[in-house]
């Protein structure tokens, strides 16, 4: 008899192509009016959802398999910096959120000028050049991913701003992100690093919660000798601390 047990990761990789594919023609009709003709502002905005959309699930499945991968001790280690990491997480984050932020820092040439780009949408950055400019030996893919879901998390539940920290010390990397959202109850801070937890007892509030990707950066950390820390209590938003050895 064959083997009918398939790996969720195998699936879950077979769908990168369609994903793509869907991506590639939203962009096509949006960028090439010329060629497949003017489109309405209706049609624009649809097709504009269509492109966040994928991003969102491309990310998504992206993030599953590195999971995979990270269960099964794969560590794929690469030399960047600590510059390169901040923006590449930026850039992920306003295309989904604002595009036009996200334009504003892939074209941002200075650590100042990054800072008035993000700075109208409510982040603050906090890096001492030294820090900023440090290269790190890293596995980029799962120190990305740690990072894009802590931001994440911070807008979904920021009522103004997000703040955005780190230092190298000690051999260390440690990054803070802090949102100034409604918190978190002491009651539920053990409960949210569980897959699928929410604060809020609706679909929506658990597609939005921070347990979705908590449980992810957990198992991340765990398998790169790292901890995560939160500091939080209702009504005075929440803080998590990342902590990575280099």
């Amino acid at each position: 008899m064959p083997d009918t047990n398939i790996k969720t990761e195998i699936l879950i990789h077979d769908l990168k192509v369609p994903i793509s594919v869907i991506n590639a023609g939203a962009r096509s009709l949006l960028e090439r009016q010329d060629a497949y003709g003017p489109l309405t502002e209706k049609q624009i905005k649809v097709l504009k959802r269509i492109v966040r959309n994928t991003l969102a699930t491309q990310h998504l499945v992206n993030d599953v398999l590195e999971l995979g991968r990270s269960r099964e001790g794969v560590k794929i280690c690469s030399q960047f910096t600590v510059a390169s990491l901040v923006v590449g997480v930026l850039v992920e984050v306003f295309d989904l959120a604002d595009p036009n932020v996200a334009d504003a820092i892939r074209n941002a040439a200075s650590y100042p000028r990054l800072q008035a780009a993000i700075g109208t949408a409510g982040v603050t950055l906090d890096f001492a050049q030294q820090t900023w400019e440090t290269c790190v030996c890293l596995d980029a893919a799962k120190v990305r991913q740690i990072l894009r879901n802590l931001v994440t998390n911070a807008f979904k539940h920021r009522a103004d701003r997000v703040d955005i920290r780190g230092v190298i010390r000690e051999n260390r990397l440690t990054l803070w992100v802090k949102d100034d959202g409604r918190g978190i109850p002491r009651s539920d801070q053990q409960r949210i690093f569980e897959t699928y937890f929410t604060t809020g007892g609706s679909i929506e509030d658990a597609i939005q919660s921070h347990g979705l990707g908590l449980a992810g950066v957990m198992v991340l950390l765990r398998d790169m000798g790292g901890k995560l820390v939160l500091d939080s209590d209702s009504g005075r938003g929440a803080e998590f601390k990342v902590v990575i050895p280099l």
